[in-house]
Order: structure tokens, then sequence, then C-alpha cells
């Protein structure tokens, strides 16, 4: 398995009070799998994502990906491991306003010892791979939110990292760009080999997943 969640909880403290979100989580994802992470908000499906892509700890059990348990590493060392092996595609895109298209999809490789041609190299292809390399000089306020979320795919995926991560990635976009990104995380999965987990409650865009899950009040059904 590519992802292994095993006994997984989590609570938040609000002021005095323990707020559970997660409860006894398993879950395992074979390697190749889309899987759809469902439920209403506050559920808990984006916490276990974080969960999953070592932004975030549990209280409880491990979490492991590729054999690595994200759960023991230290901050420094997680950092290095997101770099590595984790593609972010967030509901708002999160390009920086100042860079072009093309500097956004560069940012995750300047953590890395590529030289400013392999980089280039590296850009232009997932650029090419999202359909915007007509679009690489453009800044975020001169593209549409679905060419935007395209770009933070090509962001998320320049690393070639080993699992994508995407949280409502389809939340802010009309339907026609939806379905473009819909797509194209599909065709990254069964093209590319991606292992994709996507959190959404859209049912339309869990219908292009391999598997929907459901969580509700914090249990996995």
């Amino acid at each position: 398995m590519l992802v292994n969640v095993e006994s997984v909880s989590k609570s938040y403290k609000r002021g005095t009070q323990k707020i559970p979100v997660l409860q006894n989580i398993n879950l395992a994802v074979p390697e190749g799998e889309f899987l759809a992470l469902m439920g209403p908000s506050g559920s808990g499906k984006t916490t276990l994502l974080n969960l999953i892509a070592g932004i975030d700890k549990p209280d409880t059990g491990t979490v492991k990906v590729s054999g690595t348990d994200v759960t023991n590493l230290s901050e420094s060392k997680l950092a290095g491991w997101r770099a590595r092996h984790i593609g972010f595609i967030f509901q708002f895109y999160n390009l920086m306003p100042v860079l072009t298209a093309f500097e956004n999809v560069e940012l995750p490789l300047l953590l890395t010892s590529l030289s400013k041609k392999e980089r280039r190299k590296h850009v232009e292809a997932a650029l090419d791979v999202v359909g915007l390399t007509d679009r690489m000089q453009h800044y975020p306020n001169q593209l549409s939110g679905g060419q935007e979320q395209r770009v933070a795919i090509a962001r998320a995926i320049v690393t070639d990292p080993t699992l994508v991560v995407a949280d409502e990635p389809t939340g802010d976009l009309d339907k026609v760009s939806a379905d473009e990104v819909l797509t194209l995380l599909d065709r990254l999965n069964k093209e590319f080999k991606k292992t994709i987990i996507m959190v959404t409650h859209d049912p339309r865009a869990a219908e292009k997943a391999h598997v929907a899950r459901h969580f509700d009040k914090g249990v996995l059904e």
C-alpha cells in the first residue's frame, strides 16, 4: 500500500474544550489509486488529508506514506519529505500574484539541486500536461479561475511527487472549468499513474475517482 493510516485520532482544543475531529480512522490506499474522500463541511476529511500530507500530526495512530512513518519525522525532515513526495492542489489555487505562471510552477523546484536549464525543462513539461504552455508568461490576474487551477496542478506535479492531494479542487470553479480540472486529474491518474487523494463534497467530482469513501462526524464509512 502506498498510504497506510492506522488507528488515527485527532482532536483540536478550543479554549478548555477538546473537540474530536477524527476517531480511530483506518485507511489503505494502493499505488495508482484515485480516491475521493466525501462528507459535509467539518466532517474531518481535510484534517485526514493534512495528516496524510504531513501538514499535521495525529494525537494517536500512525500514517505511513511509501513506507515512511510521517508521524515520527521532525519538522525539518517533514518539510524536505513533503517537497519530494507530496503535490498539493488547493481550492483557492494559492498562486503568487507577483509571479508568472512559469515562475509559480517553478517554485517547488527552487528547493531542489536542479540547474536552471533542468528546471525550465520540468516546468515546460508540467505546463504542457495541463495545456498552458501558451500562458506561461501570464500572471494569475490575467488567467481565468480554471486556468489558475491548472497552473496550480502543474505546480503540484512538477516535482513528480509520489502522491497528489487535492482539497476541493473544483470548489471555486464553474461547471466547465471544473470538468476540465477533473478530466486533467483523471488523465494524471490513468496516463501518468499518479496516486490521487481528493477531498470533495461534489458528487460529480467524486465520480471521476475509482473509490469514494464517506466521512460522517469524524468516522470513515
